[in-house]
């Protein structure tokens, strides 16, 4: 729940429009960044990855009983 003051500072200031807009821009610069990132990575870097779970590494696993 958001506190009735909280909602009345936000309500009525002049620049409630700036900050949306400053929230969406960096909401897309955020994932523009992101998309980039994942882009920018070579193949052979997601192909060892989606191997990972499926290889068998007991070093990992080292089970003292």
């Amino acid at each position: 729940m958001i506190p009735q003051n909280f909602k009345d500072i936000l309500s009525n200031t002049d620049n409630v429009g700036l900050y949306q807009t400053l929230a969406l821009i960096l909401f897309i610069l955020f994932f523009v960044s992101l998309i980039i990132y994942v882009f920018s990575k070579p193949k052979k870097y997601y192909r060892e990855e989606e191997h990972a779970p499926l290889e068998d590494d007991d070093d990992d696993f080292n089970l003292k009983n």
